[in-house]
C-alpha cells in the first residue's frame, strides 16, 4: 500500500514538473518570438540610420558643387523623425535604449545645424561657410548613432541565443520525460501482457489453465473447419497421492502434461480443464490423424511406464468431431468429448 502511494506521490509530482515546463518552454518561445521582432525592427533601424548617414554627405556634395536638392532634404527630415517618433511612412521603430536615443537627440539637433548651414552655402557660397567642418562633425555623430543601435541589436542578439539556449534545455527535459514516459508505457504493457499469460497459465505443468479452455470455448461460432476435441482424464491420481504423497501425484501430473503436450502438434491447442483433466482440440484434421496422434501418446506414456517408476501413468480419454455434427460449435464439442471420455471410463472400470 505505501508502494503504491509512493508511486502515485511520484507520478503527480512528474505531472507538476511536466506541466511547468510546458508552460515554460511556451513563455520562452513567446520571448523569443517577441526578441526576434525587436531584432527585425533594429535591422530597419540601422540600416535607416546608416542611410541617413551616407545621404547626408551626398546632399553635401550636391549643395557644395552646386546641385540642391532640397527633395534629399526632405527624405532625410522624414527618417529622422521616423526615427525619433516611429510616427513616419518608414515603419520604423523606436529603440528602448537610453545611450542610442541621446546620441539619435544630439544628431537631430546637429541636423538642424547643418541645415542652416547648407542654406547659408546656397546664399553665400560654400567658400564662406564652416559647411565642410559640420559635415564631418554630423558624419562622426552618425556613426555613434549606427554604433549604438548596433550594440543594441547584439545584445538582443545575445539574449535571443540565451532563451534559444534555455528553450532547448526546456525541450531536452520534456523529451526525456516523454521517452521516460514511453519505455513506462513499454514496461507496464509487458507486465500486462505477463500478467494476462499468468493468469490463463497453469504454474505447474505450464500449460492454458482452466480460464484459458473456458476461453476458447466461449465462442458461439459454428466451426467451419474439421476439428477434433480430446478430453483426458488421469486415472488412480487419488491413489497415488494417498499411497505416495502428493508430491508423487503432482510429478504424475507434470509427466502426463509434458508426454500430452509433445504427442499433439505445436499449433494445437493443448490445456489443463482440472485437477487431473486435460484437453486436446486438434485443428483441420481428420479422424486418422488424431488415431495417429493417441498411438503416439500411448507409445510415449508405455515407454515411460517401462522405466520402473513407482507409479505408472494411466488414463482415460474420449474425442468428439465437428464433422459428426451440424451447427456445431466447440462448446458442443467438448461437452460430447466430456461425456465420451466419462463413458470411457466407466467402462474401463466395468472391464475390471
Amino acid at each position: 500500500m505505501k508502494i503504491h502511494k509512493h508511486g502515485k506521490h511520484i507520478k503527480t509530482i512528474n505531472t507538476v514538473i511536466e506541466s511547468c515546463l510546458i508552460v515554460i518552454l511556451i513563455v520562452l518561445v513567446a520571448i523569443m518570438m517577441v526578441l526576434i521582432g525587436k531584432l527585425q525592427g533594429t535591422a530597419r533601424v540601422i540600416n535607416y540610420t546608416g542611410l541617413v548617414r551616407g545621404a547626408t554627405q551626398r546632399e553635401v556634395k550636391l549643395e557644395i558643387t552646386g546641385n540642391p536638392n532640397d527633395e534629399l532634404i526632405n527624405y532625410l527630415d522624414g527618417i529622422l523623425e521616423d526615427l525619433k517618433y516611429k510616427d513616419g511612412d518608414y515603419n520604423l521603430i523606436k529603440l528602448d535604449n537610453n545611450d542610442y536615443e541621446k546620441k539619435l537627440d544630439t544628431q537631430t539637433a546637429f541636423w538642424i545645424l547643418l541645415k542652416d548651414e547648407i542654406y547659408k552655402v546656397r546664399e553665400y557660397g560654400y567658400e564662406n561657410t564652416d559647411i565642410v567642418n559640420l559635415s564631418e562633425e554630423y558624419f562622426q555623430l552618425a556613426d555613434q548613432t549606427v554604433s549604438a543601435a548596433e550594440k543594441y541589436s547584439e545584445r538582443i542578439a545575445c539574449n535571443i541565443r540565451l532563451f534559444e539556449t534555455f528553450t532547448a534545455i526546456d525541450m531536452i527535459i520534456i523529451i526525456i520525460f516523454i521517452i521516460n514516459h514511453f519505455i513506462n508505457a513499454i514496461v507496464i504493457t509487458k507486465k500486462n501482457k505477463q500478467l494476462e499469460k499468468q493468469a490463463f497459465l497453469d504454474l505447474h505443468t505450464g500449460l492454458p489453465n482452466k480460464s484459458k479452455c473456458e476461453e476458447i470455448f466461449r465462442t458461439s461460432q459454428f466451426i467451419t473447419d474439421s476439428t477434433a476435441c480430446i478430453m483426458f482424464d488421469l486415472n488412480n491420481l487419488k491413489k497415488v497421492n494417498d499411497t505416495l504423497g502428493h508430491s508423487v501425484g503432482d510429478q504424475l501430473i507434470l509427466n502426463f502434461a509434458r508426454l500430452l503436450r509433445n504427442a499433439v502438434p505445436s499449433n494445437d491447442f493443448v490445456g489443463r480443464y482440472g485437477g487431473d483433466e486435460f484437453i486436446a482440440v486438434i485443428y483441420n484434421t481428420t479422424k486418422d490423424e488424431v488415431t495417429d496422434i493417441l498411438r503416439q501418446l500411448d507409445k510415449e506414456i508405455s515407454e515411460f511406464n517401462e522405466l520402473g517408476k513407482a507409479f505408472k501413468i494411466s488414463y482415460a480419454h474420449g474425442c468428439a468431431f465437428s464433422s459428426d455434427y451440424e451447427n456445431c460449435t466447440l462448446r458442443t464439442l467438448f461437452d460430447k468429448a466430456d461425456k465420451n471420455m466419462y463413458n470411457n471410463k466407466q467402462a474401463e472400470k466395468a472391464g475390471r
